[in-house]
């Protein structure tokens, strides 16, 4: 079945006092698609919070547009590229990221402040090994 274009962009309600030490990740809704592996490439809509003040500091589904990039490379923070492998296109997943595997210290702009734990709640899209489906122009 894979992503449901009717999904609509989550709420995350207000965490709590003491972030988690580690990371947590916890399946809001097991898709029933492909699992994302190292080197995959996804797309995925996303709200992110920040723990200490519970306010949204970005969100793709803001600009109505998935963020597209190769998991579990490093080209987004740890936490994201940990928290995502495993997951299945067409599920929803909440992953809460300390601040060692985010921004850590310094932080980021003035949304994300230093030493700051962050809450996502991520919907995987899609997700496809680098040039599957190039050739019959898929992605």
């Amino acid at each position: 079945m894979g992503f449901d274009p009717k999904t609509t962009k989550p709420e995350i309600d207000f965490p709590g006092d003491t972030p988690p030490a580690e990371l947590v990740v916890e399946d809001i809704t097991v898709g029933d698609g492909a699992a994302v592996e190292a080197g995959d490439i996804i797309k995925a809509h996303y709200v992110g919070v920040s723990w200490s003040t519970g306010e949204e500091f970005d969100a793709s589904w803001n600009r109505g547009e998935p963020l597209e990039f190769t998991a579990g490379v490093g080209q987004v923070i740890q936490g994201w590229d940990e928290g995502l492998l495993g997951m299945k296109v067409g599920g929803r997943r909440k992953i809460i990221i300390p601040p060692a595997l985010g921004y850590g210290e310094r932080g980021a702009g003035a949304s994300i402040g230093p030493n700051e734990t962050l809450i996502f709640v991520v919907d995987l899209v899609s997700t496809n090994k680098p040039g599957a489906g190039r050739s019959f122009g898929l992605r």
